[in-house]
C-alpha cells in the first residue's frame, strides 16, 4: 500500500533525519499561516474595513442631506474622518491591488457587499493610500485615506518571526543531530573497512546504544581476528610437521637403488609436495597482510612476465586509455591469485589473456582463455577448496590440486571484493575475474 511511499523516500540516514526534523516544521509552518491568514487577515480586516463603510455612508449621507454641499465643508467633514475626499473628479480609478496583497481581497469583498454606490478601489497604485470610489446624491464621489486602516498595520510579522525562528531551530537540530550521527557514521565507516579487510582504530562514542553497537562490533572483530589468526597458526604448524617426515622420504629414496618402484615412490613424494605448498598457500590468510598503495598494472606486468618465464603462453592486454594509479592492496596475496589464475588458464588452455581495468569504484584483474570453461552450473562449487572439476577441463593438461580458485576467492573476500567467473566472449574459453572495491 505504501510501497510508492518506500520509494520516494530518501535511502541515506542524513536525508531521513534532516527530513524528520524539516517536515514537522514545515506544516507547522502551514498551519500557523492558514489560521492566520484566515483569523487575522480575513477577520480584523473585514471589521477594518466595515469601519470605513460606515464613515463612507456617513459621507454619503451628509452629501444627501446637503445636496448644495461646497467642497471646503466636504473637506472639512473627510478631514474629521482622516480622509480626503473629492467630488465628481474627472476620472474613477479602477479595482486593483497588488498580487502579493492578500488581505486586499477582503478589503474588496467587503466594500463590494456592504457599501451602497460603491465602484471601485485602488490599492495598486499607491501602496501606502487606499483610493475609494462611490455613488452619492451629487454625484460620484473619491476618497483617499490610509491604506492601514483597512489592514492589520504589520501583518507579516508574525509569520516572518514564525519563519526565522523555526529555520534557526531546524539549524540548531540539523548541527544537533549530525552529531549525534557522528558515531554511527565512525561505525558504519569501521565495519565496511574490516569487510574489506582492513582494520580502522575505531573508540565507540556517541549515545548509550550507539556505544553499545560499537562495543559489540569491536567484540565480534577480536573475535573473528583471534579465530583467523588461531585457524592460520593450526593449518601452518600442521603443515610444516608434515614437510619433516616428506624429508625423510626424500632422503632415503635418494638413498636407494634406482628402479621403477623407486621412481613411482618418488613421483608421489613429488606430488604430497606439491599437495602440501597448495596447502600453506590456502593456509596463508591474506587479511593478515598489511596493505600498501599499489599499481595494480605493474603488477600484472610482472605476474605475466613470471608466467612467461615458466613457459606458458600469456598476453597482456593494453590498458585503456587514461587509466593509471595506485590503490590499497596486499600486493602478495593479489599477486598469488592472478598466478592462480594463469596458471589455471595456462593449464587447462593453450593461451592465457590478462586485462586490467581501474575506474574511480573498482579494480578489475580479468584472466580470460581459449580452452573448454567451466559449466554455469559448476561455477560456485569450482571456488570451494579441494574441489576438481578436472571432467570439464582437459585432462591431458594435467590435474590440479583444487585450492587455486578457493585461493583467488578468499583473497577476493579479504579485499571486499568477489571472483567472477563466465564465458569469455572474446576467446571461446573461461573468463575468471578478481574484482576489488577502491
Amino acid at each position: 500500500m505504501f510501497a510508492w511511499l518506500k520509494e520516494t523516500l530518501p535511502n541515506r540516514l542524513y536525508a531521513r533525519a534532516a527530513l524528520i526534523l524539516v517536515a514537522p516544521v514545515i506544516v507547522l509552518q502551514l498551519v500557523i499561516t492558514v489560521v492566520f491568514l484566515q483569523r487575522h487577515f480575513e477577520d480584523v480586516t473585514r471589521q477594518l474595513t466595515q469601519g470605513i463603510v460606515l464613515e463612507t455612508q456617513l459621507i454619503q449621507m451628509s452629501i444627501a442631506e446637503n445636496p448644495g454641499m461646497s467642497d471646503a465643508v466636504l473637506s472639512r467633514i473627510a478631514a474629521r474622518l482622516e480622509m480626503q475626499a473629492v467630488l465628481a473628479p474627472a476620472s474613477l480609478p479602477p479595482t486593483q491591488r497588488p498580487f502579493y496583497d492578500i488581505s486586499g481581497i477582503a478589503v474588496i469583498d467587503t466594500f463590494q457587499s456592504e457599501l451602497t454606490g460603491f465602484r471601485a478601489v485602488d490599492l495598486a497604485t499607491n501602496p501606502q493610500v487606499a483610493t475609494l470610489s462611490v455613488d452619492t446624491e451629487a454625484g460620484p464621489l473619491v476618497l483617499a485615506f490610509d491604506r492601514e486602516r483597512v489592514s492589520a498595520s504589520n501583518p507579516h510579522q508574525l509569520l516572518i518571526i514564525s519563519i526565522l525562528v523555526g529555520g534557526l531551530m531546524t539549524i540548531v537540530s540539523y548541527l544537533f543531530l549530525r552529531n549525534q550521527l557522528r558515531p554511527i557514521k565512525r561505525l558504519s565507516a569501521a565495519a565496511e573497512a574490516f569487510g574489506k579487510g582492513r582494520t580502522l582504530p575505531y573508540k565507540p562514542s556517541g549515545a548509550v546504544e550507539v556505544r553499545a553497537a560499537g562495543l559489540a562490533f569491536l567484540d565480534m572483530r577480536n573475535r573473528i581476528e583471534r579465530q583467523i589468526k588461531q585457524r592460520t597458526l593450526m593449518l601452518s604448524g600442521v603443515s610444516h610437521d608434515l614437510r619433516t617426515p616428506l624429508t625423510r622420504m626424500k632422503l632415503e629414496l635418494s638413498l636407494l637403488d634406482p628402479s621403477a618402484e623407486v621412481d613411482a615412490l618418488g613421483r608421489d613424494v613429488t606430488e604430497m609436495e606439491g599437495l602440501l605448498e597448495a596447502f600453506l598457500d590456502f593456509a596463508k590468510n591474506s587479511s593478515l597482510e598489511a596493505m600498501f598503495d599499489t599499481d595494480p598494472f605493474a603488477l600484472a606486468q610482472d605476474a605475466v612476465a613470471k608466467a612467461r618465464r615458466a613457459g606458458h603462453a600469456v598476453t597482456l592486454m593494453e590498458a585503456p586509455a587514461g587509466q593509471g594509479g595506485t590503490l590499497p592492496l596486499r600486493p602478495r596475496s593479489v599477486a598469488r591469485a592472478l598466478d592462480n589464475l594463469i596458471g589455471n588458464a595456462a593449464r587447462y588452455a593453450g593461451t592465457a589473456h590478462v586485462s586490467v581495468a581501474l575506474d574511480d569504484k573498482r579494480l578489475t584483474l580479468m584472466v580470460e582463455d581459449d580452452g573448454p570453461g567451466i559449466p554455469a552450473d559448476r561455477r560456485e562449487e569450482a571456488t570451494r577448496p579441494f574441489a576438481r572439476l578436472d571432467r570439464a577441463r582437459n585432462q591431458d593438461k594435467g590435474s590440479g590440486v583444487g585450492l587455486g580458485l578457493a585461493i583467488v576467492a578468499d583473497v577476493a573476500r579479504s579485499h571486499g571484493g568477489t571472483l567472477r567467473l563466465d564465458d569469455s566472449e572474446t576467446f571461446g574459453g573461461l573468463r575468471a575475474a578478481l574484482v576489488l572495491p577502491r
